[in-house]
């Protein structure tokens, strides 16, 4: 018996892939920003610096 692998289920499989790792880097990025960014990113006033530090208190991630 021979098997023969259709490409459509390759072509999935490949965005299942790209989908999972766009997902993970996103919430690397995320917990970057929430957890050890202390506002080196987070210039654009001092509300998104307030967001991210609640943020850290909310996670339990120490900041003072």
């Amino acid at each position: 018996m021979v098997y023969v692998s259709s490409p459509s289920k390759s072509v999935e499989s490949l965005g299942i892939v790209l989908i999972s790792v766009g997902v993970v880097l996103l919430a690397l990025l995320t917990l970057y920003l929430v957890g050890f960014d202390q506002g080196a990113i987070s210039r654009s006033g001092m509300y998104l610096h307030e967001l991210m530090h609640d943020g850290r208190h909310l996670l339990g991630v120490p900041c003072h």
